[in-house]
């Protein structure tokens, strides 16, 4: 029997799990995870997520293992839902719902997944409250260290599915969280002015990190209001950005994903083979045809056919720029109600939402100078369009404002944050801005192989040379060639450099699928056809 070990049991472990499975080749596994739960998910765990933290992802869009999700919610308790205000009578697959169940969720089908391995002849072992620290490929196998003590087992493969990566909040003032799963849920953060950098989801569910502490929520179907203890009244939260524009509410479309018409796999793959000069450019063209055919009144409105790669960005958001943005904000949630009622797409906007994934292969070929264009043009439109957010998390957002809690700033793109022991002070070209507690929501960044926390490990693939890791299609590294084959690469934080985009549960289960291919039959072609060019 083959040995593997799988480092982390979060969505990306358990579907890689569940991929080993499916191929039902035996195989010896061993399961670490470094929290008091396998098969939770750092994302959804309770010690890491208040109720009022909403996923984004619905069941609709939720691989199924051994159930959908949907199918699992109706099978639980009411008086169990009720704990979290979901209503059974009202579920529906396209429904956003706290973190903590989608994590309960994925417990579940995990310790079913244990139970079929064992039923099914598989060598199965779980290793909780089990942190990985380091790893070494030698010619024997796999050696991994478990909190610091070598174990005593080698595998001839090991799964890296450690998911984000956020700072430790030991190496800040208490007052400052260099992100929002950063101690924040078990923090007793004080009624005063407090900072939120970032206006995602994660911004968003900072936010009601914080207010829960200090008042609580009125919820119906169509009104959200928000009432503060009468001892938190110097409670103030700012959100801050460099635009200061809101996200957009999620928006109504058929899933599973109609096909694109002009930009697809092969179109794309004949303009990567005709070599990186004007790459960018050449697949904005194909952009324009496949957003006039999907909705050709849209593309007359913003003159499609004028815009460049430079240019698309600034008409994609002029809209929200010359108004109010929670006027804007009010307007676009009663459009997207409207929408879901009605089951409407609008054109543009799913178009799109379909384009990111298929155009983010580019990226790897992009000259210099192009993935600079890229990154602050089509990247930020994509952005913005795939991290639309839950209606109900819009309501809370109005229902803290109205209350007069709640203010938006934008900082331009030329401000300074200064970490004080006492508070963080930010200064722009907007003015000066004095926090108690600051939060640092903007999310996961690209990191290189210099921040993993390995020594051994690290030491083996910075001794090639490179930055970030060369991995197969499969997702095990290819080189150094001493390490060949013997690590499989799924943790997202050192896979962004060349995949942008890549979040997300539906990407944990694709991943999780090549994975349990390299079990049997490894790859040899990498993922990363050019050299990588740092910005």
């Amino acid at each position: 029997m083959k040995k593997i070990a799988i480092i982390g049991t979060g969505p990306t472990g358990i579907y890689t799990l569940f991929s080993i499975l499916k191929n039902q080749t035996p195989v010896a596994l061993s399961l670490y995870e470094q929290g008091d739960e396998a098969g939770v998910g750092m994302p959804y765990a309770d010690e890491d997520n208040s109720r009022m933290m909403l996923a984004n992802i619905a069941s609709i869009e939720i691989p199924p293992i051994f159930s959908t999700y949907l199918e699992w919610l109706e099978d639980q308790p009411e008086t169990h839902l009720a704990r979290y205000g979901v209503e059974k009578a009202s579920l529906h697959n396209r429904q956003f719902l706290p973190r903590i169940l989608l994590g309960e969720f994925f417990r579940d089908q995990f310790l079913r997944l244990v139970a079929r391995a064992k039923q099914h002849g598989f060598t199965l072992d779980v290793h909780e409250s089990s942190e990985v620290t380091d790893l070494q490929v030698t010619p024997q196998g796999v050696r991994l260290w478990v909190s610091g003590e070598q174990a005593e087992e080698q595998f001839d493969l090991a799964v890296l599915a450690t998911g984000h990566v956020w700072p430790d909040e030991e190496h800040f003032p208490r007052a400052f969280f260099p992100s929002p799963w950063s101690g924040l849920i078990e923090a007793d953060i004080k009624a005063g002015n407090v900072g939120i950098m970032g206006l995602s989801l994660s911004a968003i569910d900072a936010a009601m990190a914080v207010v829960v502490q200090h008042g609580h929520f009125t919820e119906t179907d169509d009104n959200v209001q928000f009432t503060l203890d009468k001892n938190s009244q110097a409670l103030k939260i700012s959100l801050l950005s460099r635009s200061g524009i809101l996200p957009e509410a999620d928006f109504y479309c058929p899933i599973p994903y109609e096909p694109l018409q002009v930009v697809t796999d092969p179109a794309i793959e004949r303009e990567i083979a005709a070599g990186s000069a004007e790459l960018l450019d050449r697949v904005f063209a194909l952009i324009k045809q496949e957003l006039e055919l999907a909705d050709p009144a849209w593309s007359e409105k913003v003159a499609l056919r004028t815009l460049t790669a430079d240019t698309f960005s600034a008409a994609w958001f002029a809209d929200r720029k010359k108004h109010n943005p929670w006027h804007w904000v009010q307007a676009n949630l009663r459009e997207v109600e409207r929408n879901k009622r009605d089951k409407h797409t609008v054109g543009w906007r799913y178009t799109i939402l379909r384009l990111h994934e298929v155009v983010e292969e580019i990226v790897p070929h992009l000259t210099e100078h192009d993935r600079q264009r890229f990154t602050s043009g089509l990247g930020r439109v994509f952005i913005d369009n795939y991290t639309a957010i839950p209606s109900e998390s819009i309501r809370r957002l109005m229902a803290l404002r109205e209350a007069g809690i709640l203010s938006l700033h934008a900082l331009g793109s030329d401000y300074t944050m200064d970490v004080q022991p006492g508070k963080t002070v930010i200064s722009s070209e907007h003015g000066d801005f004095a926090f108690d507690t600051f939060i640092d929501a903007r999310g996961q960044k690209a990191l290189k192989i210099k921040d993993l926390p390995f020594p051994r490990f690290r030491q083996q693939l910075e001794a090639h040379g490179e930055d970030f890791p060369d991995i197969a299609d499969d997702y095990t590294l290819l080189e150094p060639p001493s390490v060949r084959g013997r690590v499989a690469f799924a943790a997202l934080p050192y896979l962004m450099h060349d995949r942008p985009f890549i979040q997300g549960i539906t990407v944990c289960a694709e991943i999780g699928e090549n994975i349990a291919s390299a079990v049997s039959h490894p790859a040899a072609h990498s993922r990363r056809r050019l050299p990588f060019i740092e910005l």
